[in-house]
């Protein structure tokens, strides 16, 4: 077993999932994740440096870096947060690896514009400034923390769902890690949409995260059969999100760019087999 599938099983069993429960996902070489952090960054991005630092209409936290890692104000209990907060983690991340962060970076005191207003008037400030020039210049980290981010989602999903689900959920993930462009479709649904597991991301009680994604999935073999599934659940999952979602959030604006998302997942397993 790997280094990778080592570590993997240790996490594992930390979260009390058993060894039949893991998952050796393929290595990583470094140009391979700086391929998946650049089609990352052109998907949240369209490659433009600007994206790096957003704040949509209508959300109440800031969108940040390749992976539009979720930073919400200081002040908002965990209580009050709709969607889970990934930017800090990220930053904690980054310096663990040794990267030198912005001398006023304090993940841990929020994200210090209060609104969409505030953080729009500093746009081109000093601050958001540095920021985007911080988050260019680390993409590779930050394609590190997705793949991290992605092996700690594994046994957080299996530990969340009924017993009698965890094998199937896993044989499903196998099969998208195996496939061409596997772990690009995987790190991007799980940074673009979360694990699944956060019971207030829900509308009407129906999840859209990796673990619904992989529970839809009915297939057993790996290749670009696991991926046109993959993507095909996802897009069924995130149509019935808009459709339930509240009145006021027009998430209907975004199905488009979404699908459009999911689509690169087949394309670029395409494109590796061509």
């Amino acid at each position: 077993m790997s280094d990778y599938g080592m570590l993997l099983m240790a996490i594992l069993l930390m979260a009390g999932c058993t060894q039949q429960d893991v998952v050796e996902a393929p290595q990583l070489g470094e140009h391979e994740r700086a391929a998946i952090a650049e089609r990352i960054f052109i998907n949240e991005c369209a490659g433009r440096t600007s994206c790096l630092t957003s704040w949509n209409k209508g959300e109440e936290f800031a969108s940040l870096g390749i992976g539009h890692f979720i930073w919400y104000p200081a002040g908002i209990a965990a209580k009050e947060k709709s969607f889970s907060e990934s930017f800090p983690a990220l930053v904690h991340f980054m310096q663990s690896k040794g990267a030198i962060t912005p001398a006023w970076l304090r993940a841990d005191s929020g994200c210090p514009w209060t609104d969409r207003g505030s953080f729009m008037d500093n746009l081109n400030g000093q601050k958001l400034s540095e920021l985007r020039t911080w988050l260019m210049k680390t993409m590779p980290l930050q394609a590190d923390f997705m793949a991290d981010r992605l092996t700690q989602a594994l046994p957080r999903m299996l530990r969340a769902a009924p017993e009698e689900q965890r094998s199937h959920i896993r044989r499903q993930f196998e099969r998208v890690s195996a496939s061409p462009m596997g772990m690009y479709a995987l790190m991007d649904y799980v940074n673009f949409k979360g694990e699944g597991i956060n019971p207030k991301e829900r509308y009407d009680g129906q999840g859209w995260g990796m673990l619904q994604v992989l529970s839809l999935m009915r297939g057993e073999r790996a290749g670009m059969e696991a991926i046109a599934e993959f993507a095909d659940a996802a897009d069924k999952l995130l149509t019935r999100r808009v459709a339930h979602a509240p009145e006021e959030r027009h998430e209907e604006h975004w199905l488009s760019g979404w699908r459009k998302r999911l689509q690169t997942y087949t394309q670029e397993a395409g494109r590796l087999k061509s």
